[in-house]
């Protein structure tokens, strides 16, 4: 663990916190999963529900989530549920849209990266280097586990956020074009961006 200020950044969701890290994440990308997931109180309870609670570092203000970076490792993302949990949640009829979907969001890895799955911050925490320390400790579990590459994706309507990433050193190495996606999640491109992992990163956690 490490702190900064009143900040602590730990590895992993805390047990008992999925729900809070499921409206986090919410907050931050309801926008964008609203068509596949909502409404957002089902939505946020089927997030929580399949957390895979060591995909992800966490921020803490005492004991009170307040931020928490996702990443994909080995299959397995820090959203999780199969196919099969999203037809029993919202039914047949509902859910296989919703799977189409979901399926337009999914981003394959190259050799050698981890991509990260979101990051969201309490909005009362924005601005106060949360964001920084979820992505220094990001880089410090690419390097343990070998990664040569962080990858994130970012869409066009989240400009906060892309200032962020480069800020931290991450460089644009393409945009895709989605504006039959623009009405409906609210983006019209969305932007790879990259950074490669600092061998002193190791160190660190």
């Amino acid at each position: 663990m490490r702190s900064s200020q009143a900040i602590t950044i730990r590895r992993g969701v805390p047990p008992g916190a999925e729900r809070r890290a499921a409206e986090l994440y919410w907050e931050a990308f309801g926008r964008k999963l609203g068509p596949a997931l909502n409404p957002p109180d089902k939505a946020v309870g089927f997030i929580a529900a399949h957390l895979n609670h060591d995909r992800a570092v966490a921020a803490l203000a005492g004991d009170r989530l307040v931020g928490l970076a996702g990443y994909r490792h080995a299959g397995r993302a820090l959203t999780g549920g199969t196919a099969g949990d999203v037809l029993r949640s919202y039914g047949l009829l509902s859910g296989l849209p919703r799977l189409a979907l979901l399926a337009l969001l999914e981003r394959d890895p190259a050799p050698g990266e981890l991509v990260m799955d979101g990051i969201a911050v309490d909005p009362a925490h924005r601005g106060s280097g949360v964001g920084t320390l979820l992505l220094e400790e990001i880089g410090s579990v690419a390097a343990a586990l070998g990664y040569r590459r962080v990858r994130l994706d970012v869409v066009d309507g989240n400009p906060r956020a892309r200032a962020l990433y480069e800020r931290r050193g991450f460089t644009a190495t393409g945009t895709e074009r989605t504006p039959y996606l623009r009405g409906l999640m609210g983006f019209g491109a969305v932007t790879t961006m990259r950074r490669p992992v600092a061998a002193t990163e190791g160190g660190r956690g």
